[in-house]
């Protein structure tokens, strides 16, 4: 395990080199940059800016200078400064931009993880467990459901729900009279109004997939002549399922926190843009839409660093969890 987890971290090293070269030329690739993204705001804005003023703020911005040189200037800040450049969109440093974002960012995402397990893994196991029952075939259409519909509808609907039946305020996750108060417990309240729908959206569509897959493997696992020995020693019906086959069957959850630790990064992007949400999500697209380039690179690249880690994570986790699997 040692040997892997060094050449892991060896490897790892020009793997984000080569993605931060590639996402900071993607970045580029459409027509145009920041500049005509700026003046093409500026006019339906209405008000305009000349071509030699354009060439001066390019000039100015650093925008002239050839790619290479430009990510040189960039990934050299970040690895000898930890500087992320500084923001042309917001006219203020990246860093300050996404820190400020990124504790309710990791703290939605991370409550809505939590939820997803432990919706999942027991509405799984019990689905196995009693397949063809009338509980299964409704968490079935569960499953069904709640892949099938998207995200931002589901919160649409949330929404209103909400608005209408239950007469709260919707979108954002404070209402505008507790925006600067101090904190008490009527503040504390009101977020607790707003977070539920979020927690509730970006919950149910994992829930709803990772069910089906609990319920898939538990059923490979219950058939399986070590499940019928354990039953043979008199061991309970409790005792054998999560003993066991729970185990084995966990480790496509485990796997996934590949993908899991930079989603808490990200977050969802849609369901933060129509809930208003101010989480890094709806900052990233906007990066990309005006072609901020310091500011979408550093989330490409942050968002590498958690893939990177996220599956170094979830190797280990697997080889602890499962005796089966070991690294040579």
């Amino acid at each position: 395990m040692a040997n892997f987890l060094w050449r892991r971290l060896l490897w790892a090293i020009p793997t984000l080199i080569v993605v931060s070269f590639i996402s900071f030329i993607i970045i580029q690739l459409p027509p145009g940059d920041y500049v005509t993204a700026y003046a093409a705001e500026l006019r339906n804005s209405g008000e305009y800016i000349t071509a030699a003023q354009e060439e001066a703020i390019r000039t100015r911005l650093g925008l002239n200078d050839p790619i290479l040189v430009q990510y040189v200037r960039w990934i050299g800040n970040i690895v000898l400064h930890g500087d992320f450049g500084q923001s042309f969109h917001w006219n203020a440093p990246v860093s300050d931009l996404i820190w400020g974002r990124l504790a309710l960012t990791l703290l939605l995402s991370s409550l809505s993880l939590v939820f997803t397990w432990i919706i999942a893994i027991p509405i799984g196991v019990y689905s196995a467990q009693r397949q063809y029952s009338l509980l299964d075939y409704v968490f079935t259409v569960f499953g069904f459901l709640g892949k099938g519909i998207p995200d931002f509808l589901l919160a649409l609907i949330l929404m209103w729900i909400g608005f209408a039946w239950l007469n709260i305020d919707v979108g954002g996750l404070i209402s505008p009279r507790f925006e600067g108060a101090p904190l008490s417990l009527a503040k504390i309240g009101n977020v607790l109004e707003h977070v539920w729908i979020p927690i509730v959206v970006l919950a149910t569509g994992g829930a709803a997939g990772l069910i089906r897959v609990m319920r898939a493997n538990m059923l490979d696992e219950l058939g399986k002549p070590y499940v019928e020995t354990a039953y043979a020693q008199g061991l309970s019906e409790r005792q054998v399922v999560w003993g066991y086959p729970v185990r084995v069957a966990l480790n496509p959850f485990i796997s996934t926190v590949g993908w899991a630790l930079p989603a808490l990064f990200s977050g969802d992007v849609i369901t933060a843009v129509v809930l208003n949400l101010p989480t890094t999500g709806p900052l990233m697209l906007q990066a990309l839409k005006m072609q901020d380039m310091y500011l979408a690179g550093a989330f490409i690249l942050i968002l590498s660093i958690f893939t990177v880690i996220g599956t170094l994570l979830s190797d280990i986790l697997l080889a602890w969890s499962d005796p089966r699997i070991r690294y040579a």
